[in-house]
């Protein structure tokens, strides 16, 4: 499917999720057919003709202005992640053709450099498809401790992230509210989806989860948008029990690099003694050593 009918569903699954009563239209009690909007309310919301809507939803307008998108976003009440993938649903392709094949992600030296100055605080490298290209000590403990330390280092390795939360039982299990989890996850891949429209490995990701996953499909034909800025989630960790953290993902301005995904938990809580723990737990074994004392080391030499 191309951009235009990714457009087209987000239209047309958008507009049965508003109710006449939430825009302030009156029913009078009449039986409506289908849930939410009728494409001529939605077209007299936004200000636009009801045939030009028509077409736009149906895939056969591929130039809507941005004011038209805009009006269209005003009137499903989006919120401005919402709005701006809305925007890029409606973005004229560049070229036609075959796509060609994506170049492999990998960090910078100075991606490299932040992550280990992360310290004690877990944190991963995640690419566009949620690929793990690196984690710390204590990230890799955190969300995927049952995973070779170094299987980011190995692109035929690499753990994928929305994989694990949608098919691995052990990172299913990490979460308190795992449906929380699975929709942001989703929602945040629609968000790269729209921008990357003609990514094949993407889209391979999505059909595989798709297929194999019936929560995925179900979440995923709901065409909500999310961007995971900041999440607080309840996990409960095998080593070192319950605790909430807050996950942030961080991305360079432009949008178009990694994403840095770090945990923090609030200072002095038990949540944050437990992420202390976990970083000791974690720590190369020459680092737990206690030095040697002066008194030790001159006994030796005698």
């Amino acid at each position: 499917m191309n951009k235009h009918g990714h457009l087209a569903d987000f239209l047309k699954i958008r507009r049965g999720q508003v109710r006449p009563e939430d825009v302030g239209l009156q029913t009078y009690g009449e039986q409506r057919r289908v849930p939410g909007l009728r494409r001529e309310e939605l077209a007299m919301l936004a200000g636009i003709s009801v045939p030009y809507y028509t077409r736009l939803e149906q895939g056969q307008s591929h130039n809507a202005s941005r004011e038209v998108l805009d009006a269209i976003a005003n009137a499903l009440h989006l919120d401005e992640p919402e709005r701006a993938h809305l925007h890029a649903l409606a973005r004229t392709p560049r070229r036609s053709g075959p796509a060609s094949r994506p170049r492999a992600e990998r960090i910078t030296p100075a991606t490299s450099a932040l992550l280990a100055a992360m310290g004690s605080a877990p944190a991963i490298v995640m690419g566009r498809r949620t690929d793990v290209l690196a984690w710390n000590r204590p990230g890799h403990g955190l969300f995927a401790g049952h995973f070779d330390p170094d299987s980011p280092d190995d692109p035929g390795r690499r753990p994928n992230m929305a994989r694990l939360v949608f098919l691995d039982a052990h990172t299913r299990a990490l979460y308190v509210d795992w449906p929380a989890k699975a929709r942001a996850v989703v929602g945040s891949m629609r968000l790269t989806a729209g921008q990357y429209p003609d990514d094949p490995l993407l889209a391979g990701l999505i059909g595989e989860l798709t297929m194999r996953s019936p929560e995925f499909a179900t979440m995923w034909a709901d065409h909500r948008v999310r961007a995971c800025a900041v999440d607080d989630y309840e996990m409960r960790h095998p080593l070192v029990g319950t605790l909430t953290v807050t996950q942030q993902s961080l991305k360079n301005p432009q949008g178009n690099g990694p994403t840095l995904l770090v945990a923090t938990a609030d200072p002095g809580s038990p949540s944050a003694a437990a992420l202390e723990l976990l970083a000791h737990a974690t720590a190369p074994r020459e680092a737990t050593r206690p030095a040697p004392s002066r008194h030790s080391a001159q006994t030796r030499t005698i």
